[in-house]
């Protein structure tokens, strides 16, 4: 995760809080989106490497990282507002 930038953390990192969004149920407005995928990444980034499983480090990789740790965050979130 160290390899993307900033703008593409961002832009990524959006991609996979909307499309974890979608898949959770739960709307966000963009800035939302940007925010919960790049928590997400820093989330599942963190569980990762707790259990030693390697997730490429290009952009791709990224994603899949950001998306876990996004539906991650969101399954929490719906727990606590039930």
């Amino acid at each position: 995760m160290e390899n993307v930038g900033w703008f593409t953390a961002i832009i990524v990192g959006g991609l996979a809080g909307w499309l974890a969004g979608k898949l959770m149920d739960m709307r966000f407005g963009i800035f939302m989106n940007i925010v919960i995928g790049i928590i997400g990444s820093v989330i599942a980034n963190a569980i990762f490497r707790r259990f030693d499983i390697f997730v490429a480090s290009d952009w791709v990789g990224y994603l899949i990282t950001s998306f876990i740790g996004a539906c991650i965050l969101l399954f929490v979130a719906k727990l606590v507002r039930k």
